[in-house]
């Protein structure tokens, strides 16, 4: 009796890890379908400074699948796998770095998607997560602030 009943908890708590990692991965499916497409950038500050207009405007990501591609005037800024945790407060998103200035390094963020905006905040190269949306002078964090471009009609065929 006591076997059966071991071998029930067993396959109950089971039952709830399964659940569990299937609700999670679930979550992730859905955040990573929010941050397909082409954005463009609304706001940034690097280390607690503001990005100058005349970049900020020509800043634009590309998410495909689990890659992410920044470029600015069309060249690549970076490049990168990503990792999202949609369980934690906040969401967690890393970057592993695969083109770009910061190449072979891991950047380690936090996110929010919110329909057509999406918002990080990173820690510098191989340094520490954020814990909140902030960038101060001497922080290394870089915070941005990302609009969905809006698919162009396409003509109608005949």
């Amino acid at each position: 009796m006591k076997t059966l009943r071991n071998a029930l908890l067993i396959g109950l708590v089971a039952f709830v890890i399964s659940q569990a990692w299937a609700e999670d991965f679930e979550a992730t499916k859905k955040d990573l379908a929010q941050l397909q497409g082409e954005w463009s950038m609304v706001s940034g500050s690097a280390d607690g400074q503001p990005m100058p207009d005349e970049m900020r405007k020509q800043m634009k990501r590309v998410c495909k699948g689990d890659e992410t591609t920044t470029t600015m005037g069309g060249r690549i800024f970076l490049k990168s796998k990503i990792t999202l945790d949609p369980s934690k407060k906040p969401k967690t998103i890393d970057y592993q770095m695969t083109d770009g200035f910061t190449k072979g390094k891991t950047q380690l963020g936090i996110y929010e998607v919110d329909g057509d905006t999406f918002k990080s905040c990173f820690g510098k190269p191989d340094g520490d997560r954020p814990t909140d949306f902030t960038s101060k002078p001497g922080d290394g964090r870089t915070l941005s602030v990302w609009k969905r471009e809006k698919a162009a009609a396409k003509p109608e065929q005949k």
